[in-house]
């Protein structure tokens, strides 16, 4: 099934998981906050994720999640982001059902996606490399368009691919176009980008559909500059959904001090400041990103249940705290102060 070419590859950058908002007495989707946050981020420099872990794939229905997809390939166009491609997560608990998600994403104008690694027997899965690779080979053989890896094991039940296994996957099928990387082992992530990153290993691999290399993306943005430097080629980030101009800008200074060493404290600075807001975002869980992206813009509301929303006295201590209040002072320089 794979085998189909479109106009819009992803390429090395930086990607939001983007968030899906709910109305508060129906938990229906709000799709007027998603396609002003659809904008927001494109028009930062931030690509598209849709149904991502940040978005609460898990809580959403097939029907859902097509809708998301539409809408955002809408807004898009209509707003002439025509080139910006749409990565869709499409994993589930089976095989049959994650082709079934990669089909529906691909009809509803998704461009590429993105595959967690089933975890709900983690006890039969977990360390048994024969059997995870079998599971994205056939996902990648049956998907209209290119997957992602994704390796996440606080969401897969601790299941956490190696970079043997990663590589291998690699070289196996052209339909596996990168990895999402949110074990945040930046040794594996070395690992993996030594040897995918050789014109040898590109030469011999090429990826389906696009003349772009095996594509490394971190999961985390407080290790982007280091994976850059690891000939990694970027992240996709929670904190995006926040601060999508302080991301996007560590990323332009980061690419650019490879070949300009002088450039190469700024991107230091940078990463330190997006480095301390990630890890206090982070630990804040989608109730914090959201409250955080409520208080930057007006909308953001509550997780879907059973999340549970962001305890008051915390959501002030988080908005208040050094960390955030540092990148807020970042983003709204970059982006004109219109936060």
């Amino acid at each position: 099934m794979h085998g189909v070419t479109t106009n819009r590859s992803i390429k090395a950058g930086v990607y939001a998981p983007i968030c899906t908002f709910f109305h508060p007495e129906t938990e229906d989707l709000d799709l007027a906050s998603f396609e002003k946050h659809i904008l927001l981020a494109a028009k930062a420099g931030v690509g598209i994720l849709i149904a991502g872990s940040n978005g609460e794939a898990t809580h959403l229905s097939h029907t859902e999640r097509t809708t998301l997809i539409r809408t955002a390939r809408r807004v898009l166009d209509n707003a002439q982001l025509i080139d910006v491609p749409i990565i869709a997560g499409t994993g589930a608990g089976s095989t049959r059902e994650t082709v079934e998600l990669c089909r529906e994403a691909a009809e509803a104008g998704a461009d590429v996606a993105i595959v967690i690694t089933s975890g709900y027997f983690a006890g039969v899965l977990a360390g048994n490399s024969k059997a995870l690779k079998a599971w994205y080979v056939k996902v990648a053989d049956q998907s209209p368009i290119p997957i992602l890896l994704y390796n996440y094991p606080g969401a897969s039940g601790g299941i956490d691919l190696d970079s043997d296994l990663i590589t291998d996957l690699a070289r196996t099928h052209s339909n596996i176009i990168g990895v999402k990387l949110t074990c945040g082992n930046v040794g594996k992530l070395t690992r993996i980008c030594s040897t995918t990153s050789q014109e040898s290993f590109i030469t011999a691999y090429p990826r389906e559909g696009t003349e772009e290399p095996f594509l490394v993306l971190g999961g985390f943005s407080d290790i982007l500059l280091t994976s850059l430097y690891a000939n990694g080629h970027g992240v996709i980030t929670g904190l995006g959904n926040v601060t999508p101009y302080s991301i996007a800008k560590l990323y332009e200074v980061g690419t650019a001090s490879l070949k300009d060493p002088s450039q190469l404290s700024e991107a230091q600075r940078l990463q330190g400041i997006v480095g301390r807001a990630d890890w206090t975002v982070a630990n804040a869980g989608v109730a914090g990103t959201k409250y955080l992206i409520q208080r930057l813009y007006g909308y953001g509301g509550d997780p879907r249940s059973p999340l549970p929303p962001i305890d008051p006295d915390v959501a002030e201590a988080l908005w208040n705290h050094p960390h955030v209040q540092e990148i807020v002072a970042l983003e709204r320089s970059l982006s004109g102060g219109s936060q």
